[in-house]
């Protein structure tokens, strides 16, 4: 049976959007909603790619850790609160920066919206940054400034409730409080991954959008890549911000295009539906694409002549 979703708010949060999208008007609405930019996918495997190919290899995991647990976890209470986006139920609100290319008013592919998820990633992986920087003040401010951005504009977008942005929040900052008192007793972070897919497991029985199956793929993936890594390659820090950056700017490509590579043995329908087997598949992809990135992909690192 297909899910519809449930709408609940309070009349202040579609007041205050309606506002907003009124009053802030067409330019001040295409700036606000760049800031979204900072809480979508690719911005988190950036950074983590940065931290964990290039910087620091150690911290690189446990960002990995907090970020997939936030998306993990993030859609598992989405496909419990089955909250619809507010453009679903309001007319008065514009949907002007859909979740996922193509109908808006698909469930399964846009996704439920409590909590923000774009929030909750931000808080965490901002913070979790702002908390590795030592001496610069201004970047250090910039990441604890740029969460806050990406929670007011996805109201401005009409695709989150204000609450959900507040709850987002809260999750974001929970995990990482979550995942440092687990490393207290599990000083391994590979056992990390392990309790949260283990947590994730009965997702496969309800979870009914397209970013819980993402998510899973993405945390079974690098647990394996970062153990293929440890055990057959373990490679260096780069030697310079350079050479990170290109180990990332690579990285990125590489994740783009296996993420695409993997669509084509299967028909375009089916990546399309929201049959069980989409969801499957899209899980399979996802996972592969992370193993590649964490695993394989060092192995370019420290050969020939350029010291990537």
């Amino acid at each position: 049976m297909e899910t519809t979703g449930i709408t609940f708010y309070y009349n202040w949060e579609v007041d205050l959007m309606v506002w907003l999208q009124t009053h802030l008007g067409p330019i001040g609405t295409r700036i606000i909603s760049f800031f979204s930019t900072f809480g979508e996918p690719i911005i988190f495997v950036m950074i983590i790619g940065l931290f964990y190919w290039g910087i620091d290899k150690k911290y690189g995991k446990y960002m990995a850790a907090n970020v997939f647990s936030v998306c993990l976890l993030g859609s598992m209470i989405k496909n419990i609160a089955l909250r619809r986006r507010p453009y679903f139920d309001h007319k008065s609100i514009s949907c002007l920066r859909p979740a996922e290319k193509g109908d808006i008013y698909d469930i399964a592919l846009q996704g439920f919206s409590f909590p923000s998820l774009h929030s909750a990633n931000s808080i965490n992986i901002f913070t979790l940054t702002a908390r590795y920087i030592k001496n610069n003040k201004i970047l250090k401010f910039i990441c604890l400034l740029l969460p806050f951005l990406v929670g007011i504009s996805r109201p401005v977008v009409g695709v989150h409730y204000p609450t959900d942005v507040i709850v987002g929040w809260i999750l974001g900052l929970l995990v990482m409080f979550l995942i440092d008192l687990l490393l207290k007793k599990v000083k391994d972070i590979s056992w990390i991954f392990v309790i949260v897919l283990i947590m994730g497991l009965p997702g496969f029985f309800f979870c009914k959008s397209t970013d819980f199956y993402t998510s899973y793929g993405l945390l079974t993936g690098s647990v394996l890549g970062f153990l293929f890594e440890k055990k057959y390659i373990n490679f260096q820090p780069a030697k310079s911000y350079l050479y990170a950056m290109i180990r990332v700017i690579l990285g990125g490509a590489i994740f783009a295009g296996c993420a695409a590579l993997l669509k084509l043995p299967f028909p375009k329908e089916l990546l399309e539906s929201t049959s069980t087997a989409s969801f499957l598949i899209r899980a399979f992809r996802y996972a592969i694409t992370a193993f590649v990135i964490m695993g394989v992909y060092p192995l370019c690192f420290n050969k020939g002549k350029i010291d990537l």
